[in-house]
C-alpha cells in the first residue's frame, strides 16, 4: 500500500457483472475519478457482462478448475456460487500477493455476497474489505466469519441507480478510496502475542493482567466472548502466532453447555 492518496493504490471490485454491471461501473468511475486504480473481476455466469471486466468470468471459473459455460448450462445456482467463490478467492489472493490489491469491494444480494465475502475472508486481517449487501441488516456471521469484513446495508436492492442507491454506492466508493490510500499502521511486531478472553465481569481482571503483561514485553490481544469472539481467538491460535492464552472468561462455554445467548461453537 502506497499510503499516498491516489498514487499507486488499487481497489479490486469483485462481483456478478451480468446483473450488477451498471452499478459496478458507477462505483468504479467514482473511485478512478479520485485517482485510484480499479481492477474489476467478473464472477457472473448467466449473461454477458454489462461492463467490461479486467478479469473475466472465464478466468475465474478456470482458476477453480471449471468451465463457465458448463456452469451456466447446468442451471445449479448453488454449485455455480460455490465454484465462482473458489475461483474468485484464488484470483484475489494472487492479486494481493502481487501487490495489486490495496482494498476490495463488492455489491450484491445473497449470491453476490456469498461469492465476494468468501474471497474477502481469505485475505489477511487488516486488508480493507467492504461489502454493500441486501443482507447486511440480518445475521452477517456467515459472511464476516472471523475477519474484518465491513458490511453496509444497501437499503434498496442493488438493481439500478436511483436517488437512494446512488448515494449509498457513492459513499461506498469514497470509503474504498479512503481505505485503499490509508497508510499502513506499523507497530512493534517483535513482541510475543498473548490472547485473552474478556467479558464485562472479568474486565478488571483482564485489564490488570494485560497491563502487567505489556510491562513484561508482551502484546496482548483481547477477545470479547460473544460467540464469534471466541471463534476469532481460536482461529488466531491455530495460526501459530500466539505464544500464550489467558482464557479467564468461560462465558461462551457456559452458554454452549447450559444454553446461553452467545454460546461457543461446538
Amino acid at each position: 500500500m502506497s499510503g499516498t492518496p491516489g498514487r499507486g493504490s488499487t481497489v479490486v471490485l469483485l462481483g456478478t457483472l451480468d446483473t450488477k454491471g451498471h452499478e459496478y461501473a458507477f462505483v468504479r468511475d467514482r473511485i478512478t475519478a479520485r485517482g485510484v486504480d480499479v481492477l474489476l473481476v467478473d464472477a457472473g455466469i448467466l449473461h454477458e457482462p454489462l461492463t467490461e471486466p479486467d478479469v473475466t468470468r472465464q478466468e475465474v471459473a478456470a482458476t477453480a478448475g471449471a468451465d463457465v459455460q458448463a456452469l451456466a448450462d447446468a442451471g445449479d445456482r448453488s454449485a455455480a456460487i460455490e465454484v465462482m467463490g473458489r475461483g474468485a478467492t484464488e484470483i484475489v489472493l494472487r492479486l494481493h500477493a502481487e501487490g495489486r490489491l490495496d482494498a476490495i469491494g463488492a455489491l450484491g444480494g445473497t449470491g453476490g455476497t456469498t461469492i465476494a465475502t468468501h474471497a474477502m475472508r481469505a485475505l489477511p486481517v487488516g486488508v480493507p474489505k467492504l461489502m454493500v449487501s441486501t443482507v447486511a441488516s440480518g445475521d452477517t456471521s456467515p459472511y464476516v466469519g472471523h475477519v474484518d469484513v465491513t458490511m453496509v446495508y444497501s437499503v434498496v436492492d442493488v438493481a439500478g441507480i436511483n436517488r437512494i442507491s446512488a448515494q449509498i454506492l457513492a459513499n461506498a466508493a469514497g470509503t474504498l478510496v479512503g481505505m485503499a490510500t490509508e497508510p499502513n499502521v506499523v507497530l512493534d511486531d517483535a513482541r510475543p502475542l498473548v490472547a485473552a478472553s474478556m467479558w464485562g465481569v472479568t474486565t478488571p481482571c483482564v485489564t490488570t493482567a494485560r497491563e502487567r503483561l505489556e510491562e513484561l514485553g508482551y502484546d496482548v490481544l483481547v477477545f470479547h466472548q460473544t460467540g464469534t469472539g471466541g471463534d476469532s481467538m481460536e482461529a488466531l491460535i491455530t495460526t501459530g502466532l500466539v505464544e500464550g492464552v489467558l482464557d479467564v472468561t468461560p462465558t461462551e462455554l457456559v452458554g454452549e453447555l447450559a444454553g446461553g445467548v452467545w454460546p461457543a461453537c461446538p
